[in-house]
C-alpha cells in the first residue's frame, strides 16, 4: 500500500511538472522594477509578448503598443522585455530602460527586466515560445527588435507578427475583434 502511495505522488507530481512546463501561465518573469510578472494572472486574457529596445528604428512602437494595451486592456495584456541582441539597440540598465519607456512613451503596459531572446543565453520564456512557433513551423521568429508574439485567451500561440508590423495594424486588431 505504502509503495502504491508513493508511486501515485510521484505520478502526479511528474504529471503537475509536465503540464506547467507546457504552459505561458507557468512562467514568472522580474518587472523593471523587481517585482513579479506572473503570467499565471492572465488566464483568460490574450497575451502580446514583445522584446524591445530603446535604440531601434522601432522603437516608435512603444507608442502605439501603450495605445493598443489601453485601448483592449480588458482583453489583451501587452508584456515588454527589453533585449539587447540586435546591433547593440538596448545598452541600458533596467532602470534606465524604465525611465525612458515612462518619458518618452508613457509605457504603462507591464516591462520585463532585460533578457536575451535568442542564441545560448536565450531566456526561458523566449525559448518557450520560438519552441511553440517551430511547432506551428515558424523557423527562427525573433528576427529584430519588437517581434511580437500574440496568445489566445488559453495561452496558445495564436501568430507571430513582425518587428516591422504596427500594432494598432489590422494584422494585429484582427486578432482582438
Amino acid at each position: 500500500m505504502r509503495t502504491l502511495i508513493i508511486c501515485f505522488i510521484t505520478l502526479v507530481c511528474v504529471a503537475s511538472f509536465r503540464f506547467t512546463g507546457d504552459s505561458i501561465y507557468a512562467f514568472e518573469v522580474k518587472s523593471l522594477s523587481g517585482d513579479t510578472i506572473d503570467f499565471g494572472e492572465y488566464k483568460g486574457k490574450k497575451i502580446m509578448i514583445v522584446n524591445t529596445a530603446s535604440k531601434c528604428g522601432n522603437t516608435p512602437q512603444y507608442e502605439e503598443l501603450e495605445k493598443l494595451y489601453q485601448q483592449y486592456k480588458d482583453k489583451l495584456v501587452i508584456v515588454g522585455f527589453p533585449a539587447n541582441n540586435f546591433g547593440k539597440q538596448e545598452p541600458g540598465t533596467n532602470e534606465e530602460i524604465g525611465e525612458f519607456c515612462k518619458k518618452n512613451y508613457g509605457v504603462t503596459f507591464p516591462m520585463a527586466e532585460k533578457v536575451s531572446v535568442k542564441g545560448d543565453d536565450i531566456a526561458p520564456i523566449y525559448k518557450y515560445l520560438t519552441d511553440a512557433a517551430k511547432k506551428k513551423g515558424i523557423e527562427d521568429p525573433v528576427k529584430w527588435n519588437f517581434t511580437k508574439f500574440l496568445l489566445d485567451e488559453k495561452g496558445e500561440l495564436l501568430a507571430v507578427i513582425h518587428h516591422k508590423t504596427k500594432p494598432l495594424s489590422e494584422e494585429v486588431t484582427q486578432y482582438l475583434k
